[in-house]
């Protein structure tokens, strides 16, 4: 691939002659390494490569996070079960997902390097690396609260992955107020269920602007977008639970709505 750097040339060599060509190429070749890695990136064959990866990595890590603390309890073994039913896996795929589940919770697991290459598979993308950090996040929610082993373990998962302990948080913030949307629906009178949650729910604080409030919201739509999850590499079988997220969202967001006259 050259196109880059004959452009590059050319128009380098107009600015500046021989000097300004050079740098011209230069720039180029930077560009058409990027416009390669990019194409590599999104051709079906890593695509494919990229959710057999998020699928293994999910349920090791599961595994690992659900043993963290000891012993893996049952409703951490019913959430999983529940995960799984989601899924709609086959047979097949169903007991590939449960063998994983027990390697990672095996004493010799190493979660240092199935998250390394996770982060090779996707290509470091921000948003794969926070879809699989919030399907774990929802399973250590699964027995009634993150414990504190639990919540260290995260924070070494997120390390790895090169997600800071300050995003890590965001993100636990951002799925227990989700979590209560799902499991309570979105009216003010359901289960206690109030603003301060909705809020939590989209990530941002209560004294945000509305403008700010509807671009945060539709941020996080455009990212649980089904299509634009399976476009990145994230499993079909696992889309039904970004769609639900998508659900606990839009009843956060309808709910502050409520509140705010300026939003149409």
């Amino acid at each position: 691939m050259v196109f880059g750097k004959v452009i590059g040339g050319l128009i380098g060599f107009a600015a500046g002659n021989l000097p300004g060509a050079i740098f011209g190429v230069l720039i180029g070749h930077a560009f058409d390494r990027g416009l390669r890695k990019a194409m590599q990136f999104g051709s079906p064959e890593n695509i494919a490569r990229i959710k057999t990866n998020f699928f293994e990595t999910t349920f090791l890590l599961s595994g690992y996070l659900a043993k963290v603390d000891g012993r893996v309890s049952k409703s951490e073994i019913d959430h999983t079960e529940q995960l799984i039913a989601q899924m709609g896996l086959g047979a097949d795929q169903r007991q590939r997902a449960i063998d994983l589940f027990q390697q990672g919770s095996a004493a010799d697991f190493a979660m240092e390097g199935v998250v390394t290459t996770f982060v090779q598979a996707c290509g470091g993308q921000r948003h794969l690396k926070q879809t699989l950090l919030l399907f774990l996040i929802s399973l250590a929610y699964a027995d009634s609260g993150i414990e504190t082993t639990e919540r260290a373990a995260l924070v070494r998962i997120a390390g790895a992955m090169g997600v800071s302990a300050i995003q890590l948080e965001q993100l636990l913030n951002m799925a227990s107020a989700q979590g209560r949307f799902h499991r309570q629906g979105n009216e003010a009178n359901s289960g206690g269920l109030g603003l301060d949650d909705a809020y939590r729910a989209l990530g941002v604080d209560s004294t945000v602007s509305d403008k700010d409030l509807k671009r945060a919201y539709r941020k996080l739509m455009s990212e649980n977008h089904p299509d634009k999850l399976i476009a990145k590499g994230v499993p079909e079988d696992m889309i039904k639970l970004a769609t639900a997220r998508s659900q606990d969202i839009q009843g956060a967001y309808e709910m502050i709505k409520k509140t705010r006259p300026g939003i149409r």
